[in-house]
């Protein structure tokens, strides 16, 4: 199946970047390399770009797509947690631009064998972004405790019926493993009040959510990442980062602002105290959103959202 992911604001993104054309720049999550091509097209000769992904299929499609421009780009599988890893081994000591879009690629969701979507009933509960990691979205759906369960479907899934799902989950493994998104989508549904069901959008989809969430660690890896992407840039140099869910658009919004103004002295100080000093701006006050034209193009982006941070 060919690897296909529409990149989201990919215009917006390319203009909140203001490339250098002799620059350097990382991709964080290349996926099929949308945003990754843009950038080149728009580099010379003395430019580069360097791509980070860890997922094979991913990899494989940006090495094609993006052949064309030879040496200009390296291409690395990984997780972008260790950006400053992967930029130190090829000694590259910092970047005008980083840009991570956070989405589920059209790929992943539309392949059902790697587990992603609710929608198909015979896929494997994998969800795994990188294959090289043993355990699967169906190993804590049979082995988390009930508890753990509420905690990760109310946390990550924002899901008031997460409590319920919980122990329909726990009650049906003692019966037989949950080996199938169509077995757990079925528990779901019966965990979920019908008239709830009716108004309020697919049953599964904050489980999967969560579920997603909790095997691939995002939420820790984006925390972990932020200021470490921030201290990469060379003066001037900017981080876009596309989210997705509130989650993921909350992490990133305060660590900008704590990046933008990291004053820790009590606020009827007369002057600052403490010593911290701002690493740059948060260019986007409110965030970037899908145009009407975008979100008619393509619905999965209607809940996307892009926030811009320049390093002093």
């Amino acid at each position: 199946m060919e690897f296909k992911h529409y990149s989201v604001l990919l215009s917006e993104t390319i203009t909140q970047l203001n490339i250098r054309p002799g620059g350097t720049y990382v991709d964080g999550t290349l996926g099929g390399g949308g945003h990754a091509g843009e950038i080149l097209r728009r580099l010379t000769d003395g430019g580069r770009l360097i791509g980070i992904d860890q997922d094979a299929d991913a990899i494989a499609a940006a090495r094609e797509r993006l052949a064309p421009y030879g040496g200009q780009v390296t291409i690395c599988r990984n997780n972008y947690v260790d950006m400053s890893g992967e930029l130190s081994r090829l000694h590259v000591g910092g970047v005008d631009g980083i840009v991570l879009d956070l989405g589920v690629s059209s790929y992943q969701l539309d392949t059902p064998a790697r587990g992603f979507t609710y929608r198909d009933e015979d896929a494997p509960l994998d969800m795994r972004m990188d294959d090289r990691q043993s355990m699967t979205a169906g190993d804590i759906v049979n082995h988390y405790s009930e508890a753990e369960l509420y905690r990760i479907i109310r946390d990550y899934g924002e899901d008031r019926f997460a409590k319920n799902i919980a122990k329909h989950i726990c009650a049906e493994r003692k019966e037989k493993p949950i080996e199938t998104t169509g077995e757990l989508t079925k528990i779901i549904r019966e965990s979920i009040p019908m008239k709830v069901q009716v108004t309020g959008g697919h049953p599964a989809k904050r489980t999967f959510q969560a579920l997603r969430i909790e095997l691939n660690r995002e939420l820790e890896v984006l925390e972990n990442s932020i200021d470490n992407m921030i201290s990469l840039l060379n003066p001037g140099g900017r981080l876009c980062i596309i989210t997705f869910h509130s989650l993921e658009d909350r992490i990133v919004k305060l660590n900008f602002k704590r990046n933008e103004n990291p004053c820790t002295c009590p606020s009827d100080f007369p002057m600052c105290v403490c010593g911290n000093i701002s690493r740059g701006r948060v260019v986007t006050r409110k965030p970037i959103l899908p145009s009407e034209r975008e979100l008619k193009e393509n619905s999965r982006s209607k809940s996307a959202k892009l926030r811009v941070f320049e390093r002093a």
